[in-house]
């Protein structure tokens, strides 16, 4: 009976303490200089972290378990990334959790709104008979400078560029011309000569080009000529993979132009001017722009995690937060030419005589760049994302990339992302030439041990069609399972990089139970599953891959359920189900098994969508 009594007696005293490592947050109702308390909210994440630093740094009492920064519901605007360094790491027995507060939903947010619009614009760029129907705004200024944004939303969807095409539709080419680097194409309904900022979008078999415009030459025939600004044009034209095809099997590549007032002539199209900053928005159906909530986004990164080898980051944990609203800019400034991946070109050419010593057949070079993220972890372990969501983002959604290890994305939803949404370990960059093989000299560069699983991965690489769904390059000891990854533009899930047989750390990788679907919608040389390089000890197993879309504008039909590309070695694949063994080789090494594939497979834990 006593005993009983104690029990009820604790769990009474238990009910009733206030945990003293709470920082409460609130965006409605929240000061930066109020004390932190339920009562008394912060107004800032930002703020709750330093408080949080400094109990850590004077080891206070309220450091000694969990402390846990509760945001209230609503949105946190972040005018700079929100920064969590290494004096912000929690401890095993005390991490530093981000958490929504009971039955809410916090979102941390690059975005910024647009206001003060007006209906009706004299601008002779748009047609007489459109003008009263567009409506304009001055684009929101961050501290003394306008805002340049490619995305903007509207009631929370993305809103499309002023294009020359109904969404998804493109038209062939005429030619390529390496010579005079200039594209051929039919020649536009409408005068775009003297269009600013027009974009040419450009569909080259895995990949896409962003082409800024420098001039159109008619050329008769119905055609016109274009040429392009560097550094993409140089890129373009000089580098041999991937480039656009000209008479293909199932015709020539295809493009559209985009990103001129002149285009703005279908319902659901905005442009941003440029240097006036004034947005044009050609409103859907059903929407007023006065009353809609307009948002674009202000930053790339929203959350940046930044260690050090020698200090890193450990134990910070996100539950059931929103990151939503990053930018993607770039291409608006140097174009965009990528090589695979979404990852760009520094520079590539094609070698006169091929080999390098690592790859004796090597007859092209290429050193590329890494995307933009709206979530960057580096130098880091212990860093967890539980039942997030993210969404609205021009770029990567979450990026773990080097140095990282025992860490976890579960149970979070990515939606609407531009490029790909997760995206894992080292794609050496920089003056790291893409094809040698990556060995560095400190092995915990490679990030490890990371579990991928339970989340949702959906209409990621709309902006960016060559990304892909779930992406790791190189990487030890990862676990991407029971992920749902569909609607994708090119491939669903991805692990490995640098084209090489050699071992170079890459080791132990499983993708297990996973379920993917409509992919390659846009793009060919697709998986659903799609690996590179030697993996020893990796397995592809209990996968359920299905519905691997005709790509309308793809020039050949090469598109897998599983692709094992170049010299991808050292995996286990079985027991996946598919509609058929439509599995691509391309040199794959001896050490490979596969077997027991295909629609007659049995998944246990099949999941129902």
């Amino acid at each position: 009976m006593r005993e009983s009594l104690l029990y009820v007696l604790i769990a009474l005293f238990s009910s009733l303490t206030v945990y003293p490592g709470n920082i409460y947050v609130s965006a409605k109702n929240g000061s930066d200089t109020a004390s932190g308390t339920a009562e008394a909210p912060l107004l800032t994440v930002g703020e709750a972290l330093k408080r949080a630093r400094e109990w850590r740094r004077l080891d206070a009492p309220e450091a000694y378990d969990d402390i846990r920064i509760i945001l209230d519901g609503g949105t946190y605007r972040q005018s700079v990334p929100l920064f969590i360094r290494p004096e912000d790491s929690g401890t095993p027995a005390s991490a530093t959790i981000i958490t929504s507060a009971p039955d809410s939903k916090a979102v941390i947010s690059g975005g910024v709104s647009v206001t003060g619009w007006t209906r009706g614009t004299d601008d002779k760029r748009v047609p007489a008979r459109l003008r009263d129907k567009i409506w304009v705004a001055d684009a929101p200024m961050n501290a003394n400078r306008i805002i340049e944004t490619r995305q903007m939303y509207v009631n929370g969807s993305k809103a499309i560029r002023a294009s020359q095409f109904a969404p998804g539709k493109m038209e062939r080419m005429a030619g390529f011309d390496i010579s005079d680097k200039s594209i051929t194409v039919p020649a536009p309904d409408i005068d775009l000569s003297s269009a600013k900022g027009l974009e040419m979008i450009v569909h080259q078999r895995w990949a896409i080009a962003i082409l800024r415009v420098k001039e159109i030459i008619p050329v008769g025939d119905g055609n016109v000529k274009v040429r392009f600004h560097d550094p993409e044009s140089t890129l373009e034209f000089n580098h041999p993979w991937p480039q656009p095809i000209i008479d293909g099997e199932k015709g020539s590549s295809s493009f559209v132009l985009t990103n001129a007032l002149e285009l703005l002539d279908s319902p659901g199209e905005w442009y941003q001017d440029y240097p006036s900053g004034k947005i044009y928005y050609y409103p859907a159906e059903g929407i007023s722009p006065d009353t809609a909530d307009i948002v674009i986004p202000l930053l790339e990164t929203i959350v940046n995690i930044d260690g050090s080898k020698e200090r890193p980051v450990k134990n910070i944990r996100f539950e059931n937060v929103g990151i939503e609203y990053a930018a993607w800019r770039r291409p608006s400034y140097e174009g965009h030419v990528t090589l695979q991946g979404g990852f760009r070109l520094l520079d590539a050419y094609k070698l006169p005589i091929p080999g390098l010593p690592e790859k004796a057949e090597l007859e092209n070079q290429a050193w590329i760049g890494r995307p933009e993220a709206a979530v960057m972890v580096k130098n880091a372990s212990e860093i967890d994302f539980n039942g997030c969501g993210f969404g609205h983002l021009g770029a990567t959604g979450l990026d773990y990339v080097s140095a990282v290890g025992n860490s976890e994305v579960s149970g979070c939803t990515f939606e609407d992302i531009g490029g790909t949404a997760i995206q894992i370990g080292t794609f050496p960059d920089g003056g790291f030439e893409t094809h040698v093989p990556y060995i560095p000299a400190d092995s915990s560069e490679i990030c490890s041990n990371i579990t991928i699983s339970n989340n949702l991965v959906r209409d990621a690489t709309n902006e960016d069609w060559g990304c892909v769904g779930i992406g790791a390059g190189y990487v030890r000891d990862i676990t991407i399972s029971d992920n749902e990854v569909c609607h994708v533009n090119y491939s669903g899930i991805c692990v490995g990089w640098g084209w090489t047989p050699l071992e170079s750390g890459m080791r132990n990788n499983r993708i297990t139970g996973n379920h993917i679907h409509h992919f390659a919608a846009q793009l060919y040389d697709a998986g659903g599953i799609y690996t590179l390089s030697n993996q020893p000890g990796s397995f592809i197993t209990g996968n359920h891959i299905e519905n691997l879309i005709d790509a309308p504008y793809a020039t050949n039909d090469r598109g897998f359920y599983i692709y094992f590309d170049e010299a991808t070695d050292g995996f286990t694949v079985e027991n996946n189900l598919c509609p058929d063994d439509r599995f691509g080789y391309n040199r794959p090494g001896p050490s490979m098994v596969v077997r027991n594939n295909g629609p007659h497979v049995s998944l246990k834990n099949k999941k129902q969508h």
